[in-house]
């Protein structure tokens, strides 16, 4: 236990008290002592508005430096020593000063000091293992979550009525997820420490009934990424065909079990690169560290699936297409409420899909786009096109609702600043794809109307009856969510699944090189590349 512990803050108070003519009784030092200790903390803490206002509160007591507040201060430096552990950038946390500060507080104005250093410590720690120690919209302009940083103010007031130790501990995302990438960081360091995953696969591709040094490489990475169990077997066998099936599907790959040229590289791939993965995967968790409903439907972009979430169960998955690579078709990162789906859907072109429809236009095609101004049809016979030309095409577009729709037969809403919704689609054989990025930014579903009835099925006897006398209908109509279900649209290249199986996806959109960067800058520890 450090020195300043032991005393008192009228021990400290009297033992500074400088030697002068002036007499002072034991209660003027203990208020002079006061009052010089209360002057530092507003001096200090004026820097951060709301620790300010939290030690304004209190009337600027001290919460670290009094004698009773040792389980405080060992909290809190037990927890910045672990601070590794969850891939945070320790050095943030250097405790040295704030050590210093605290054994040479022989006064109370030094004391006052000390107890706000503890205090803005304790705060950059508490805000990065919460919510991020990125703020990646800064770094990823598409990487719009809005993050759940916690009110600094409300953080101290329950921090000093709790026990330290469990406060502490529930700073970090409490989601299964985040405990299981934990687990799977600290199992790759401890492989990392060990040898990692040994050679390489030398060979461009292998299949079932191949054999030799090239298969033996193969099958012991499948055993030191934990697909295989231990064996001499130098053959492609039925065993070593399961495995690959069963880490190509962990992959995202297409499951065939034929180690082909995607699967040989993802086999290569290093312990420190599956690291650096599960750290960003952990800080990813960390910008979702709120409630994201007891029903939710999830979209992760480099997975290319939408899924429903109830209790923390997936209930229902399909394929999807996201943004095209192209940089202004991006799908962002972003979390909504859907409120709405409309069946039979007209499709109003952005703007920026609409400049290539133009030329067509004025050469009397695009048929299937209707002329709109003011949010009413123009017939394309009143309009003198003399007059018209691409530079002042006056008119929005429209298609109205039918089969070949650009949004199919229905798409699902949570109005949002970039227009990104969920919805079907005419060209279901883009499906087929492995990689699926076609879309100029929405969410293309492969099973939109079996979506509806599961969504709708929440609040209709008969969903399916419901959603189809709608459908054949022919009319565009919108049909409310009596309970509207939040959605979140993530960019998760890596997640251990409730098996305990390590996922990783490709980096589609490449914004995990430059988070990578990111953190490097940081100083983030990653074991066999910094470490």
């Amino acid at each position: 236990m450090l020195k300043y512990a032991r005393l008192s803050l009228l021990s400290l108070a009297l033992a500074a008290a400088p030697a002068v003519t002036l007499v002072l009784t034991p209660s003027q030092a203990e208020a002079q002592a006061f009052s010089s200790l209360r002057q530092a903390i507003a001096e200090a803490s004026a820097t951060e508005e709301q620790l300010a206002a939290f030690y304004r509160e209190r009337e600027f007591q001290p919460i670290w430096t009094t004698a009773d507040a040792a389980d405080r201060r060992n909290a809190l430096f037990s927890a910045l020593a672990e601070a590794r552990n969850h891939g945070l950038p320790t050095a943030r946390y250097d405790t040295t000063d704030l050590v210093a500060a605290f054994e040479t507080a022989t006064n109370p104005y030094e004391m006052g000091r000390a107890d706000v250093q503890a205090s803005l410590l304790f705060l950059q720690y508490a805000q990065d293992i919460h919510s991020g120690f990125l703020e990646p919209g800064d770094i990823v302009g598409d990487i719009v979550h809005t993050l759940p940083r916690r009110d600094p103010l409300e953080l101290f007031t329950e921090f000093v009525d709790a026990n330290p130790y469990e406060y502490i501990a529930t700073l970090a995302p409490q989601h299964p997820e985040y405990t299981r990438l934990m687990r799977a960081k600290l199992h790759l360091e401890n492989l990392i420490d060990n040898g990692g995953y040994g050679p390489t696969v030398q060979a461009g591709s292998l299949a079932p009934g191949n054999s030799g040094p090239s298969v033996v490489q193969l099958r012991n990475r499948l055993i030191a990424l934990g697909y295989l169990e231990r064996s001499m077997t130098a053959e492609y066998d039925a065993r070593m065909q399961q495995a690959v099936v069963a880490f190509q599907l962990a992959n995202g790959i297409s499951p065939d079990g034929v180690a082909g040229g995607d699967t040989i590289r993802a086999v290569n791939r290093s312990a420190s690169e599956h690291l650096s993965e599960v750290i960003l995967a952990m800080e990813r968790q960390r910008w979702m560290n709120f409630d994201r409903g007891d029903r939710h439907v999830f979209v992760n972009l480099p997975d290319f699936h939408t899924r429903v979430i109830d209790d923390g169960e997936v209930t229902f998955i399909t394929r999807s297409v996201i943004g095209s690579r192209d940089s202004d078709r991006r799908t962002p990162e972003f979390s909504d409420t859907m409120e709405h789906m409309v069946i039979n859907p007209s499709w109003y072109v952005p703007r920026s899909i609409a400049r290539g429809y133009i030329p067509s236009i004025l050469a009397g095609g695009a048929n299937h786009l209707q002329l709109m101004s003011n949010g009413r049809p123009v017939s394309r016979g009143a309009v003198n096109w003399s007059r018209v030309s691409a530079s002042n095409f006056p008119f929005d577009l429209r298609q109205p609702p039918g089969p070949r729709n650009a949004l199919g037969l229905v798409k699902f809403m949570f109005p949002n600043q970039w227009n990104i919704y969920l919805h079907d689609s005419p060209d279901q054989h883009l499906m087929t794809h492995e990689v699926r990025a076609y879309s100029a930014g929405c969410v293309r579903l492969d099973d939109p109307f079996e979506f509806a009835y599961h969504l709708l099925a929440a609040q209709e006897d008969s969903p399916i009856d419901f959603f189809q006398t709608i459908l054949n209908s022919g009319r565009e109509t919108q049909v409310n969510l009596v309970e509207p279900v939040p959605v979140h649209i993530v960019y998760w290249t890596s997640w251990v699944d409730t098996e305990g199986r390590l996922n990783f996806r490709n980096d589609i959109y490449g914004r995990n090189a430059i988070l990578r960067q990111a953190i490097a800058n940081l100083g983030v520890e990653i074991r066999g590349v910094n470490s």
